[in-house]
């Protein structure tokens, strides 16, 4: 093990853990403990922070923000995106060959959970503090602003607690996937159909439509035409559509026949899907892009670094909006009249955000044992037989590496050109969060029928992928 990963040995023990169960959770249980996590979180979501009372401003964050689970002036205002944060570190780190680590350890398993859980506090206090000395919530009194800094940081352990403990067995999935699958839903519903006024109209823009057409506007202009930032109709339609593009996408897969070793007569497909590393390149690209809107924020709350070399590059805001450097290029335009307007935007932020999901889907693969030697070794150590090939790992790995490499590529392009589109087109939930949707809710059916088959048949549970 590493000499980076022994230097979290004396501090792991310290720090906040959820304990595994000690027998087996029933489904019903878990399926309790999964809505008692969604709960805690839906009601984060609407509790404000204490002493700030409320912005008045707009929310240059809105975009990634819900994607990333947060929400303004509330408890939630940093989201996951610390905890992501944390995480990616890491990842770059491992993928750079700088720090040393073997997935099949579980002593490197173990401290590289304990390494991300401490990087989550650190990035969930630094940004506490950003938003804290970068004016988010304008003058603040020192005692306030201590205060806002100790409420941002319990909701991030909290969440970073809940997340722990529905991946360590205790309820489904993961706790990160839960809340932005939440989060996207909750804001598409609020765009398709809110009643709350927004000036002379109201906010759902199935309402709205109605509206306008009671008011006498043409129908076809009041199906793709409002006042600006709010949603339309038009919005809707392109977010169905792309949601069943999503959908089908995720069924395309290459089935490899297996069978198993003790179970004679059972056999099965191995699928490798296009969308193979699945929705985690998005996650961290909307991460990646969160941390450029924070550190734009903080040099922009500075007149001298603002205007020096470093500022121009990261680059400033006009109000809420960005309008130069790095941080107007990961903005997307969100109308075609923006598209127009400047081609070259929309040119750069897609080839940015293709360019960095390929590059996280690659990084993914050794970080979580998904290469096609990991793959290999789980197959065989589970039993796991492939018709014509010898039950050994090099031949099995062979074959996979005609696959999992090429679906890994071709899945990071096109994830990103369905979630630049997306937001190009003024989806609902934005783009990244439609396609992060779609993959946590087949995540999610996949979790739940292989926990039923294993309570059926717990003889099963290792070849459906270890411990249910």
């Amino acid at each position: 093990m590493g000499r980076f990963f022994d230097s979290f040995k004396p501090i792991a023990r310290f720090l906040p853990e959820v304990s595994k169960p000690t027998g087996r959770v029933r489904f019903t249980e878990k399926l309790f403990w999964t809505g008692i996590v969604l709960i805690i979180y839906l009601v984060m979501r609407l509790v404000p922070l204490w002493g700030v009372g409320q912005t008045g401003q707009q929310d240059p964050f809105l975009p990634i923000r819900v994607v990333l689970g947060g929400h303004r002036g509330g408890l939630l205002e940093l989201g996951i995106g610390p905890i992501v944060t944390g995480g990616l570190i890491l990842q770059l780190l491992i993928g750079a060959g700088i720090i040393s680590y073997d997935s099949s350890n579980p002593d490197d398993r173990a401290m590289l959970t304990s390494a991300s859980k401490l990087l989550a506090i650190l990035m969930t206090t630094v940004s506490a503090l950003a938003f804290v000395i970068g004016g988010a919530y304008g003058s603040l009194q020192p005692i306030v602003a201590v205060l806002v800094v100790t409420q941002l940081l319990s909701a991030g352990v909290l969440l970073m607690m809940m997340d722990e403990m529905l991946q360590k067995g205790w309820g489904l999935g993961s706790g990160i996937s839960l809340f932005i699958l939440a989060g996207v839903a909750q804001e598409f519903f609020w765009s398709a159909f809110s009643p709350v006024p927004a000036g002379a109209t109201v906010r759902g823009s199935v309402f709205a439509y109605f509206q306008d057409i009671l008011a006498g506007k043409n129908p076809l202009q009041a199906f793709y035409e409002r006042p600006s930032s709010l949603p339309t109709l038009l919005g809707l339609v392109t977010t169905i559509a792309i949601l069943i593009v999503v959908i089908y996408l995720e069924g395309v897969s290459v089935q490899l026949p297996i069978s198993h070793a003790k179970y004679r007569g059972f056999s099965g497909k191995y699928p490798i899907k296009l969308l193979y590393v699945s929705n985690i390149p998005v996650i961290l690209a909307s991460a990646l892009f969160a941390d450029v809107y924070l550190l734009a924020n903080i040099i922009n709350s500075s007149p001298v670094i603002s205007s020096s070399i470093i500022g121009g590059i990261v680059g400033k805001f006009n109000g809420s909006q960005p309008v130069s450097g790095l941080v107007y290029y990961i903005t997307p335009p969100r109308t075609l009249d923006e598209i127009a307007a400047n081609p070259l935007h929309a040119l750069v932020y897609l080839a940015i955000l293709i360019l960095i999901c390929i590059a996280f889907s690659m990084t993914w693969l050794s970080v979580s044992g998904m290469d096609a030697q990991s793959v290999a070794t789980q197959l065989v150590d589970s039993g796991v037989l492939v018709p014509g090939f010898r039950r050994a790992t090099q031949p099995i790995t062979a074959l996979l590496s005609k696959y999992i490499p090429t679906v890994t590529v071709l899945g990071g392009l096109l994830v990103g050109l369905i979630a630049a589109f997306g937001d190009f087109l003024g989806v609902y939930g934005t783009g990244t969060g439609i396609l992060l949707s779609v993959g946590i809710i087949y995540q999610y059916y996949e979790i739940i029928m292989r926990e039923r088959i294993a309570e059926l048949h717990p003889g099963l549970e290792r070849f459906l992928g270890g411990k249910a």
